[in-house]
Order: structure tokens, then sequence, then C-alpha cells
């Protein structure tokens, strides 16, 4: 979380804050989201916005990453039996949050970072690496457990699985949603066959 100045965050007002703009960017776009549009859904005041944010993308990332929370599909869990269904389970939450929510956020954030080497460096600290380290481990319980053979780099599996969500979030040429995530679960047990 950013720095506060002033008064406590109301932590119902925060979660407003954040679930709005992530709202309004996929209706409208990473371009046209503005801290009053933010402020004005989420039924705060643009100073209130300003005072725990420095701009729309801070507001946007605390939000991707505060997803993680909300959603314990997102997050590495107790092992079970399958660990290809846990993967398919953690890439169907994420690709089909993307497509219904944070899709517009992340295209945007991506874009500005390729010009904003800070940016670029939060993004991938507080949004991209986790959910990387995520599917890492879970891949990683794969190959400790048996499951999976150790003959492709886990990180080469991981630029797959994510790689496939981005590319078809900036071509928008298909769908980022579950079936897609049953192909790509199905292309990693491929990659990394049964041992």
């Amino acid at each position: 979380m950013t720095g506060t100045r002033g008064r406590p965050r109301s932590e119902e007002t925060r979660r407003a804050i954040l679930r709005a703009a992530l709202e309004l960017c996929e209706r409208d776009g990473y371009q046209d989201l503005t801290i009053k549009a933010i402020a004005d859904a989420a039924g705060a005041g643009r100073q209130t916005v300003y005072r725990w944010w420095p701009d729309k993308a801070a507001v946007l990332m605390e939000a991707l990453a505060g997803l993680v929370e909300e959603n314990p599909a997102l997050r590495v869990r107790a092992e079970s039996a399958d660990v290809l269904a846990e993967v398919e389970g953690l890439l169907t939450a994420t690709y089909e949050l993307t497509r219904e929510l944070t899709g517009q956020a992340l295209v945007g954030l991506m874009a500005d970072a390729q010009r904003d080497p800070a940016l670029s460096e939060r993004l991938q600290d507080a949004v991209i690496g986790p959910r990387r380290e995520v599917l890492r481990t879970l891949l990683r319980r794969g190959v400790d457990s048996g499951r999976f053979t150790g003959a492709v780099s886990l990180d080469l599996v991981v630029d797959f699985a994510f790689g496939v969500m981005w590319y078809r979030l900036l071509g928008r040429h298909a769908p980022v949603d579950g079936a897609l995530a049953k192909e790509v679960a199905a292309g990693i047990a491929a990659m990394l066959g049964p041992k």
C-alpha cells in the first residue's frame, strides 16, 4: 500500500475505490480512466483518492494485488492429489478474472510500463511476479511429487501459460477464459509429461 497523509484510511472506502477503479477501467478502458471517475463511482472525494495514491496506476496496482486475498484460487493451497487440476484451477481463475475485471487494467499498466521503468518494476513486484511464482510453485510441486518431469524449464512453462494470456489480451483475436485455461493446462501436461 502507498503511504498515507492526513486521516487514516477507512477500509470500506479503500475497498470501494479499488473495486471502482477495476470496474471502470474494464468498462471504459485504461486511457479514459480518471481519478475523478474513480472517486465518484466509489462515493469518495477526489482528494481522498489522491491522499492515498499518487495516480491511477497506483490505485490499479493495489487493486490487482489485492485480488489474491479475495480469491483463494489465485493462491497456493495445501497439496492435493492432482497438481494438474490445481494448475488448471489457477489458470481458470486468472483467465476468467482477466476476462471479467482485470484485462484492461493489465494491458494499460503494461503499455505505460514500457515507457516507465519504475512502473515496470512496481508492476513486476506487485502483480506479475507473485502470480508467476504461484504457478511456478505448483509446477515445482508436480515435479517433486513425480507427476511431471523436469525436462523443460519451469520458467519457460510459466512464460507459456501467461504468454498465451498476454498475447490474446493484446491481440484481442481470441478469448481469455476457462476454455483457454483447459487447453493451456493440457499443453503444460504435454510439455512436462508424466514421469
